[in-house]
């Protein structure tokens, strides 16, 4: 799946420098020209580090399932797009996920002015089911849109969505997209983006969730693609890697600081 998906940015800059990146970057983006410009002023360091004196999470590939715009499918101006529990499907869509109940938390920030949250920037987030399909896009689940969502955060900087834990599917460590927009006017026409980037679920939790019943094969796929050679996060993953805490029983909640 994602191994399909354009080369990211920080990749592409070992490949050939930032002159090659460019051009990388040119011919796989879409024809959005806000999108193009937003992409060519969104280029966070490698490591993260900020040029503002602080710490930001680092910029990744949206992948190849976004439902943001940029590859034709577009979710993000659609009615009931904005919510917290992203469990089912909205609209003429009626599925609901299955899996082990997780909470996602995001806390966005500014490290340039001393960790000030951003009040009311939007929230963009979407992943995989527990069979490691993506809705609007894999044949299994392209009449559906759940998994995805938008949400403002509150005067801490902080969102919180409902939802399952994703699959582990092959060639890719767990992981849960989001984009981050400066408002909700601003998420439901792609415009403005902020940051593109992905949260890293930790071992110890998918292990735990992948021993129970209906997650099939990601057991054998987290051990088949260790983090430290995933196509993403094997350049790094410190800003990226969520805390988690719960049971397969009781549900989990994963959190992250998001730096931007």
């Amino acid at each position: 799946m994602d191994l399909r998906s354009v080369i990211d940015r920080r990749r592409a800059l070992q490949l050939g420098g930032l002159a090659g990146a460019a051009a990388i970057l040119a011919a796989c983006s879409s024809s959005g020209s806000d999108r193009a410009s937003r992409a060519a002023t969104t280029t966070p360091g490698a490591s993260g580090a900020s040029g503002s004196g602080g710490t930001e999470i680092p910029e990744e590939t949206a992948g190849p399932f976004p439902g943001d715009g940029s590859n034709g499918v577009d979710v993000l101006g659609a009615s009931g797009i904005v919510r917290s529990d992203i469990t089912s499907s909205f609209g003429s869509a009626s599925g609901v996920a299955q899996g082990v109940p997780l909470a996602i938390e995001l806390t966005v920030v500014d490290p340039s002015a001393g960790g000030r949250a951003l009040a009311g920037a939007a929230v963009y987030v979407w992943h995989c089911d527990r069979d490691g399909n993506y809705s609007m896009y894999s044949d299994a689940a392209v009449d559906e849109n759940y998994l995805r969502g938008v949400q403002p955060a509150d005067a801490d900087g902080k969102v919180r969505f409902t939802s399952i834990f994703p699959a582990a599917y092959p060639g890719r460590w767990p992981h849960i997209h989001f984009e981050i927009y400066p408002d909700v006017a601003k998420a439901a026409t792609a415009s403005g983006l902020i940051r593109t980037s992905q949260l890293a679920l930790p071992e110890a939790a998918c292990r735990e969730v992948y021993a129970t019943s209906g997650y099939g094969p990601s057991l054998a796929n987290l051990t088949r693609t260790p983090i430290d050679r995933d196509m993403v996060f094997s350049d790094g993953y410190s800003l990226q890697m969520a805390k988690v805490s719960g049971s397969p029983g009781a549900g989990y909640t994963a959190s992250l600081n998001v730096p931007v």
